[in-house]
């Protein structure tokens, strides 16, 4: 009889032994490879929410703008550095930041004023799909501003709604005028949803009385470089001025998402210490109501790394049909969870630091994602069957027959 043939009968001798700690291994395996893909995509979803919208994935300024805002604190030839960016196939956009007062009614908030350049903002930023209601803003339409959700409650506006807007001008003069909303915007982040005003370029300069430079320029990083490649590019590009990253721009929120996967090595750990710990059980029953048998295997001439191969083979069996089925059960799973997945907007909605995740929360679901538990398991697993088939190994048969 082969070693395989008689790992895999010692297995059925309790047939009920062997299917609880193959379950017990599959459901983990299950568990866990749903759930790194979910993490992944969590991790993936609460980056895009930040960088797609408002931020970017890198930030130029003028020095000490970001520790100092001031109107005065412009890049002063934004239109240079957004053409070397373009060379470097960087897709940017500059922006123009302002603070200020708006009034509908009788209510009043504070606002931050944000010019943009339509066209080129469209093609680097996802701003412009967040509109709940009405519309983007149109350049054809410089009297027409869109605002914030929260902002918009708050001072009871809705679409075609008049708002006087109140701030210094750069000259020093006092900046008011009149406009009406064209649009609200969908929950987005924090700030943006409470204060933010937006409107056209060229109605921004009027009425801050900026006609050159620009407050902001934002980046963003196609696909294939890395953050860090970019913001060398970046920073080679814009010579003389302040770059940073969105994780160096907000490193709070950075850290919180980088915690998140490491959770997922720590969940992976508690699981598979349970299971491991079950094996470990398992096995040692196992040995334990087969000392006698080995102790006659032995005399019979078999060697220690014979006997230990015997009960390492036996839990490997386990193991992989445990890895099969769990993965094979996963497989529906995780492409319902890719393609469909969970609507978390309908249950009210996820935030991190005031940053909305996308409504629709996917797995992202690859190689390292089936492997990465899969791996764990087994490691935990060998860990846990080492002490049981050691000792079968370094059974005496003298002793092994004396056994009770």
């Amino acid at each position: 009889m082969t070693l395989h043939r008689m790992a895999w009968r010692n297995l059925w001798r309790n047939p009920r032994r062997s299917l609880v700690t193959t379950a017990a291994m599959t459901l983990a395996l299950w568990v866990m490879v749903l759930y790194s893909g979910m993490i992944e995509g969590y991790w993936r979803g609460m980056e895009a929410g930040i960088v797609d919208f408002e931020v970017g994935d890198v930030q130029v300024h003028a020095p000490r703008y970001v520790d100092n805002p001031s109107i005065h604190a412009k890049i002063p030839d934004p239109g240079a550095v957004l053409a070397r960016l373009d060379a470097e196939g960087l897709p940017a956009t500059a922006r123009l930041l302002a603070g200020g007062l708006a009034a509908a009614g009788d209510q009043s908030a504070g606002v931050s004023l944000r010019g943009i350049d339509v066209a080129r903002d469209a093609r680097v930023l996802r701003i412009d799909t967040a509109i709940a209601s009405g519309a983007w803003l149109d350049p054809a339409d410089p009297g027409g501003v869109v605002v914030g959700a929260r902002l918009a409650h708050a001072l009871s506006l809705s679409l075609g709604s008049q708002l006087v807007l109140v701030s210094q001008a750069a000259d020093g003069s006092l900046a008011n005028d009149l406009y009406h909303v064209r649009g609200v915007l969908k929950i987005v982040a924090d700030a943006t949803d409470r204060t933010a005003v937006f409107m056209t370029e060229g109605a921004f300069r009027t009425l801050m009385v900026v006609p050159t430079g620009a407050h902001e320029l934002i980046v963003r990083r196609p696909s294939g470089r890395s953050l860090d490649t970019v913001a060398a590019q970046v920073k080679s590009a814009a010579a003389g001025l302040s770059v940073r990253t969105w994780k160096q721009l907000m490193p709070t929120v950075a850290g919180m998402l980088e915690q998140t996967r490491s959770m997922v090595f720590i969940i992976f750990f508690v699981v598979y210490v349970a299971v491991a710990i079950l094996v470990l059980n398992t096995m040692l029953m196992a040995v334990f109501e087969r000392i006698r048998e080995l102790g006659v295997w032995k005399a019979l001439g078999a060697s220690p790394m014979l006997v230990l191969g015997l009960i390492l083979l036996e839990c490997a069996l386990q193991t992989a049909v445990a890895v099969v089925v769990g993965l094979t059960a996963a497989l529906p799973v995780m492409v319902y969870l890719s393609r469909v997945g969970i609507d978390v907007g309908a249950l009210g909605g996820m935030a991190v630091m005031g940053h909305a995740m996308p409504p629709i929360w996917y797995g992202v679901y690859s190689a390292s994602s089936v492997t990465g538990p899969v791996i764990m398991l087994v490691t935990m697993v060998l860990l846990g069957v080492s002490v049981p088939a050691v000792k079968a190994a370094l059974i005496q048969p003298v002793s092994a027959m004396r056994h009770v």
